[in-house]
């Protein structure tokens, strides 16, 4: 099983050469990838909308900018997305913007992306939240033509594009994986019609994570597709919004033994909350560090190496 680290925003309190030592920490130790997770702005609570699941003052640093400053410094590590909010944002800019990346990381990024769940977020964007889920299919279908097309023509119900071409073509090019995050029924089937593969939360149920699985495979079989060739990453812990995820990383006994039954259940790739790290007591670059290091050594001793 290959090991993922979403980045911890919170890296910027020790400035630009924090973020550039923690990036390169998290390479030189033996992760597989570095993944950014996604929100531009947080909503304060109003009358007319409750509080949001995280501080409204929680400090995050804008995805793709944080990734292309990581490109840079980084060589081996893949970069990605865990996740992007894709349908508040404008899908051929989006897909410049991977491709981008793609070409001056030398072809090492992969696209997450989902639909979110923050109402004033999307507002604040200029982008209806009521219809994100029809806009994200359309928006992949968009993005995927970006990526391969020499001429794109484009007529969807939100999204056009009347002959236009985007190049210079990435190094992956139309193979630029998209991975899709969510859990609910229309994500899962969105999965297996079209994604390369699953970003899922942590599943501390072991049926409901088998069930997931299904839903996915029966879909991309119903669209034609092999669904063995769809990959699966879980994360291990929980966001750390309580106790649970804040003590996770303080027990490295139930770390492992939390990565040995996402492996089990099929999963080929298991993903590390670095902010919840942070949580659990680890205040600095170092500290941080200091317990990537002690993780991964834990997990690759008892999973065995990277497939």
């Amino acid at each position: 099983m290959k090991l993922s680290v979403e980045f911890p925003s919170v890296a910027y309190r020790e400035g630009p050469d924090g973020v550039q030592r923690l990036a390169k920490a998290i390479e030189a130790i033996g992760y597989d990838q570095l993944d950014m997770f996604d929100h531009v702005v947080m909503g304060y609570p109003t009358p007319s909308r409750p509080a949001p699941m995280y501080p409204p003052e929680m400090p995050i640093m804008e995805a793709l900018m944080v990734l292309a400053y990581t490109a840079a410094v980084t060589e081996r590590i893949g970069l990605g997305t865990e996740v992007l909010v894709l349908p508040q944002r404008q899908p051929v800019l989006v897909a410049k913007q991977i491709s981008t990346l793609d070409t001056l990381s030398g072809g090492r990024v992969r696209l997450g992306i989902g639909v979110g769940w923050q109402a004033s977020e999307y507002e604040s964007l200029g982008e209806s939240f009521s219809n994100r889920g029809e806009r994200m299919d359309e928006a992949i279908d968009l993005i995927r033509a970006c990526f391969r097309e020499r001429r794109i023509d484009f007529a969807g119900n939100h999204y056009t594009a009347d002959a236009i071409a985007m190049e210079p073509k990435s190094p992956q090019g139309a193979a630029l994986p998209i991975w899709i995050g969510g859990f609910s029924e229309r994500a899962l089937k969105r999965v297996g019609e079209r994604g390369d593969g699953w970003l899922a939360t942590a599943i501390v149920r072991d049926e409901s994570a088998r069930a997931a699985l299904d839903t996915i495979r029966r879909h991309a079989e119903a669209a034609g597709r092999d669904p063995e060739r769809i990959g699966l990453q879980q994360m291990l812990d929980v966001p750390p919004r309580d106790d649970a995820g804040r003590n996770f990383y303080r027990d490295l006994d139930a770390v492992e033994a939390r990565a040995m039954k996402v492996k089990s259940l099929g999963f080929g790739w298991g993903a590390l909350n670095a902010t919840a790290i942070f949580q659990s007591g680890a205040r600095s670059i170092d500290a941080i560090i200091d317990t990537l290091g002690a993780v991964h050594d834990r997990l690759r001793t008892a999973l065995g190496p990277a497939e």
